[in-house]
């Protein structure tokens, strides 16, 4: 399959207008469509956000004992469904099934004003699923009950955000080669970087995994258990089981991002002024920004194509698990040798600083 890219990444959320304001008023986003009762979504509310390139879905429930509902009750609000967009939907369905996924929808298509669009969905990780959707055309709605809003085009503060970088996974401990292997065969994505991490006495496996067209890129961690649990081990409690960590924006700009973002009440991890005293001796000179870098928290890293640039968000969660991720790409095409432990070391010192009510 070598035309996957992301049509959207839907969350089940307690409360789909709650969490649609949340990502207008913190990270910029515009709501673009929604879809409830009124539109013919009879038990469910949507609301469909935008930024650059990115589409998110925000889906609750409204009936305590539907599929969504008993999603939040056992992970809390996060991502349910990674949305891939293909010209041949059913084929895509058929590979992946034919490779290990469960079928969770048949292919189906669906009559739409504007054209037919073809869906299908099977099993990810966890309780994560992949739709396949396939349009007809280019600015389509991803379902036929959400109606378009009236929008104004232009993105409060400016727009920030541009693209989906990636996704990061959590997986139970023995997870990790088996879901690698069924992207490669189910979904024809291929390994682009594996490293072992270590963090004092705490360690970690990991693989980079990315779609044939390079439009889409997994990051798929599990703790070694042979070492002291640590911070993927309190996700999988926390959220219980296997989950989308975090989401990575890119942006062209990470600096103005970072105070455009803050100035909106985002909160970002903080990193010690120690990091930036050796960050030059790993990755190399980098001129005037280093000052900007270290009074803005921001990791760099470097990888034979260029730097990176990339900070995390504080968990909005109560259960302290999903959180998101800024990254600016100047060259690097995938991650350099500290990126995944520069993450960890992150989270770690905010799980050590906010103490047990971070879970």
């Amino acid at each position: 399959m070598s035309d996957l890219s992301v049509s959207h990444v839907e969350f089940f959320v307690g409360d789909a207008r709650q969490a649609a304001f949340y990502y207008r008023t913190a990270f910029g986003f515009e709501a673009i469509a929604e879809g409830g009762p009124e539109t013919g979504l009879t038990d469910r509310r949507s609301i469909l956000l935008a930024q650059g390139d990115i589409r998110l879905l925000m889906t609750s429930d409204l009936t305590s004992d539907g599929t969504v509902a008993r999603y939040v009750a056992r992970h809390g609000d996060g991502v349910a469904n990674i949305a891939l967009r293909t010209g041949d939907a059913e084929g895509a369905f058929r590979q992946a099934v034919g490779h290990g996924a469960e079928p969770v929808a048949a292919p189906s298509v669906v009559e739409q004003p504007d054209g037919a669009v073809t869906t299908a969905a099977v099993t990810a990780f966890g309780d994560v699923v992949h739709s396949f959707v396939q349009y007809a055309h280019e600015g389509q709605l991803p379902g036929p009950h959400l109606r378009a809003l009236e929008t104004s085009g232009k993105v409060a503060g400016g727009e920030q955000l541009h693209t989906l970088d990636h996704f990061a996974v959590c997986l139970p401990a023995g997870e990790l080669a088996r879901t690698v292997s069924f992207y490669q065969h189910g979904l024809g994505f291929s390994e682009a970087f594996e490293e072992f991490i270590e963090v004092g006495d705490q360690a970690m496996e990991s693989k980079v995994v990315r779609s044939a067209s390079g439009a889409i890129t997994f990051t798929f961690l599990e703790p070694d258990v042979r070492r002291r649990p640590g911070q993927i081990d309190a996700f999988l409690d926390a959220h219980g089981g296997a989950g989308v960590q975090h989401l990575a924006f890119g942006t062209s700009d990470i600096a103005t991002a970072v105070k455009k973002l803050s100035s909106y009440g985002v909160e970002f991890l903080h990193t010690p002024a120690t990091y930036y005293d050796a960050v030059e001796g790993r990755v190399g000179s980098l001129g005037g920004d280093l000052d900007v870098l270290r009074e803005l928290s921001v990791l760099a890293d470097r990888d034979d194509w260029g730097l990176l640039y990339q900070i995390f968000t504080r968990s909005p969660h109560a259960r302290g698990t999903f959180f998101l991720e800024l990254i600016e790409r100047r060259g690097a095409q995938t991650f350099g040798s500290g990126n995944i432990k520069g993450l960890y070391e992150a989270v770690e010192r905010a799980q050590a600083g906010a103490g047990a009510g971070a879970r």
